[in-house]
């Protein structure tokens, strides 16, 4: 396996059309996921996708020779053992995917030139998407819940870049509780106070579209999250943090803890921390100004802007 994806045949008409032919409407999924959120792991894909690791190599591996995606498999560091088999989107897969849409590659937006294999980027996405093809496993194993939402730093910054920068945004629906949010993924790399100065962004959001998010912060070990919260003082936004784990429900449990939080307070799961911060109302108020229709939450100003995919296929 090579550590960045090998060059890709040149594509023509007969191997367009062939294609198409061999790709399925889960294909197609996981081809747009690729697109969006630039590369996911083989664990990522079988738990958005698939049900047994077998199955889920098989079929990337079917892809694969296809040419719909690409492969490679990042050095991990001596002593770590061998990194998970990284999938990125393919130029064959590129052309199926806009064909699918009725668009033309350009305005798909993709660029074969741009690889996230060789991006001091990679970690910190792979760690987000893990975040979220978390919530889908959840999501797909546990009836009254849904990740409404997945929206990638790419998507973020084009709709919000001029004010804010959030690694994501999601939508968690569980058991008639509801909560957007913008993630925070941590990796360590930067200094607390850099952290908790990206508030001053997310503050200047909440002031120009008069909708409050709460935003999460997904931190490496407890022991940075403990520091963090040290320096998240204020109460004007509603944040809230967790440490990164694996163990129970993951990032839909319990263990999100409002900042500040009062002593003794507990851990809430994911879609009830939407009560986390009863001095704040969350989405937009009824006092506050609207241009237009009425939006409660981010996911419906989002709805209100973007047709939904249904619409546009």
């Amino acid at each position: 396996m090579q550590p960045v994806p090998a060059a890709q045949p040149r594509l023509d008409r007969a191997a367009l059309t062939a294609l198409a032919a061999r790709l399925t409407e889960r294909d197609y999924q996981i081809l747009d996921h690729l697109h969006r959120h630039r590369v996911l792991t083989t664990h990522q894909l079988q738990r958005i996708f698939f049900g047994i690791p077998q199955a889920t190599r098989k079929r990337m591996t079917t892809l694969f020779h296809l040419n719909a995606v690409t492969r490679f498999r990042p050095w991990a560091g001596y002593g770590a053992g061998s990194a998970p088999i990284h999938w990125a989107l393919g130029k064959a897969g590129a052309a199926a995917l806009a064909a699918h849409h009725g668009m033309s590659l350009k305005e798909l937006g993709y660029d074969p030139d741009i690889t996230i294999a060789v991006s001091s980027r990679l970690a910190h996405q792979v760690g987000v998407n893990d975040f979220f093809s978390r919530l889908q496993h959840h999501a797909r194993h546990t009836p009254a819940t849904h990740l409404r939402a997945w929206w990638s730093e790419k998507q973020c910054a084009k709709q919000w870049g001029d004010l804010a920068r959030p690694d994501a945004y999601g939508c968690w629906h569980e058991n008639d509780h509801e909560i957007d949010f913008f993630l925070e993924h941590d990796t360590g790399t930067e200094t607390l106070q850099r952290v908790a100065d990206k508030l001053h962004s997310y503050r200047d959001l909440a002031d120009a579209t008069q909708i409050t998010t709460p935003i999460l912060f997904w931190l490496p070990n407890p022991t940075r999250e403990a520091n963090l919260r040290k320096l998240l003082t204020n109460r004007d936004l509603p944040i809230a943090t967790a440490a990164h784990t694996t163990c129970g429900d993951g990032p839909a449990g319990p263990i999100w803890l409002p900042a500040p939080a009062e002593m003794g307070q507990p851990k809430m799961r994911l879609a009830d921390l939407a009560n986390g911060w009863p001095h704040l109302t969350l989405g937009r108020t009824q006092s506050q100004p609207t241009t237009g229709s009425h939006h409660d939450t981010v996911a419906d100003f989002i709805d209100s802007l973007f047709p939904k995919e249904d619409e546009k296929r």
